[in-house]
Order: C-alpha cells, then sequence, then structure tokens
C-alpha cells in the first residue's frame, strides 16, 4: 500500500516528511501482510482501511515508531472485535 496514493500526490508533501512517510509505509505494509497471512486478504483490507482511519484521526504525520505502532495497536483492535463477532456468529449459526 502507498500513502500517498491513499492521501493524494507527492506535490503537497513536505520533504522533511519524507521521512515520517517512509515509516508509516512500512508499518501499514508490515501490519496488513502479517493480518493477511493470518486471516487472508479480505480481513487484511478491511484492517488496511481501519489502519488508515486511525492514521486520519491523527494531527500531523509523526517521526516516532511509537505513534505508528500505536495506530497499529488500535486497527488491530478493531480487527480483534471484527474476527471475533464473526466466529460468534459462526458459533451461533452452528449451534
Amino acid at each position: 500500500m502507498n500513502l500517498v496514493a491513499c492521501f493524494g500526490s507527492t506535490k503537497n508533501l513536505n520533504p522533511r516528511s519524507a521521512g515520517p512517510v517512509k515509516a508509516a509505509e512500512h508499518e501499514l505494509a508490515a501490519f496488513f501482510n502479517a493480518v493477511k497471512q493470518l486471516f487472508g486478504k479480505e480481513q487484511a483490507e478491511l484492517s488496511a482501511k481501519d489502519w488508515l482511519d486511525e492514521l486520519a484521526r491523527i494531527d500531523g504525520l509523526s517521526s516516532s515508531t511509537r505513534d505508528w505502532r500505536l495506530i497499529t495497536v488500535k486497527a488491530s483492535a478493531r480487527l480483534a472485535t471484527r474476527v471475533n463477532a464473526s466466529s460468534l456468529s459462526t458459533e451461533f449459526t452452528n449451534a
């Protein structure tokens, strides 16, 4: 995934933010690949959208790995809720 593709052209990016953008891309890509491997492509795509939603809620791009991980944790919590709700729904259907 490319954050620039999601948020517009590089014309609006400050050269100082190139580091944070790369860090965000790296974090999102790692998260996406992990979710895809564990839960499949559909959940990975939904989780990437969750991650981008969390990114949109912060004020500006951070250069802190801690901030990117916090976004990943929040998106992971949404994934857990979604997967848990799905498994509960399956249990009741099969009961």
